[in-house]
Parts: structure tokens; C-alpha cells; sequence
């Protein structure tokens, strides 16, 4: 068993999905108000249903992804593997935890439910 794994986190996930759809809405009724439609609530409708229906199809994929640290290794879903001597800067953003390499790729471990405490477990293992 690998000494810290990071799944995703479905409470994460939802929580992000529910504040994406809040924006998705409030875009699609602003752009309805700005165009002049007397029907903006439909905006709402269909901001709603795109990310709800986003979230159904992703989650499968999103829901599944561990990321872990393997001896020098940072591992993640579909065969990703990071040197940790490579990584050169890690932060949150959300509930994400991104990663960056010294050779600038970018990388993120997605719906964590403490993304602090993700950054702080890879930090340690950088030591």
C-alpha cells in the first residue's frame, strides 16, 4: 500500500459542480438579458442542465483518479509518473492541488476533500 494516496473526493466534487453551474447560469442569463430576450430564467434552465449533465458524464472518469506517492514518485491516473526531485512548485487552487515540474508540464490532482493537507503530504515527501 502506497504510504499517502490522494482519490477524489465525490463531496469535492459535487461542491464544484454545484458553484460551476451557479456561474453557468448566471452567465447563460446575463447573456440572455444582455440580447435583449424576455425569457432569461431559461438561461438558468440551461446552465444547469449543461453542468448537471457534465457532472453525470464525467463523474465515472473524475470519481475514479488516485493519485499516490510511490518510493521517489509521484503516480497518477493513466500511467502519470512524476519525479518528485522534478516538482518544483505545488499549490491549491479549489479543491485541486496542482503541481508543477521544473520543465513547466502542469498537473492536477483533482476534487481532493483537503487539498491542504494533499499539498502538505507531497511536500513532505519532496523533503
Amino acid at each position: 500500500m502506497s504510504p499517502a494516496q490522494f482519490p477524489a473526493d465525490r463531496a469535492a466534487y459535487l461542491r464544484a459542480h454545484a458553484w460551476l453551474a451557479a456561474a453557468a447560469m448566471a452567465g447563460a442569463m446575463l447573456i440572455l438579458w444582455i440580447a435583449g430576450n424576455p425569457h432569461i430564467w431559461t438561461g438558468g434552465v440551461a446552465g444547469l442542465a449543461a453542468i448537471a449533465l457534465r457532472g453525470w458524464y464525467l463523474a465515472s472518469e473524475e470519481l475514479t483518479a488516485v493519485w499516490a506517492v510511490e518510493g521517489a514518485e509521484l503516480t497518477g491516473p493513466g500511467g502519470q509518473r512524476i519525479a518528485l526531485r522534478r516538482i518544483e512548485t505545488v499549490r491549491t487552487i479549489g479543491s485541486f492541488v496542482q503541481v508543477i515540474t521544473t520543465d513547466g508540464h502542469k498537473y492536477l490532482i483533482k476534487y481532493q476533500a483537503d487539498p491542504q493537507a494533499t499539498m502538505a503530504a507531497i511536500e513532505r515527501a519532496r523533503a
